[in-house]
């Protein structure tokens, strides 16, 4: 009995270290959306894009899986309109991203 009761906490323990780890990472990508993005996508649950043509973030998940944009923020992300700055991420801030992006979809 004693033995599982220190199994069950272990695993709570690593449960919640891995979830504060995560919201560190939704934390940092929030705030990397914010600086870089906010300007034209609407970053949020809730919402309207300042330049309509910029898809809120919450709804990038219907045009393709989140998680495979982790290729372009490592490569660079480009688009067809001159406005949008091109940014190329390094692996923690594509992570970070990835996460907030995750925790917003709809």
């Amino acid at each position: 009995m004693m033995r599982r009761l220190t199994l069950l906490g272990l695993f709570l323990a690593f449960a919640s270290s891995v979830a504060i780890a995560q919201s560190g990472r939704v934390q940092r990508g929030f705030t990397f959306a914010q600086t870089n993005c906010s300007q034209c996508h609407a970053i949020g649950r809730v919402g309207e894009s300042p330049i309509p043509e910029a898809p809120p973030f919450r709804t990038l998940h219907t045009r393709y899986p989140v998680e495979d944009l982790a290729e372009a923020f490592a490569e660079g992300i480009t688009t067809g309109h001159p406005s949008m700055p091109q940014f190329q991420l390094d692996p923690a801030q594509i992570n970070d991203l990835l996460a907030y992006l995750n925790s917003v979809q709809g």
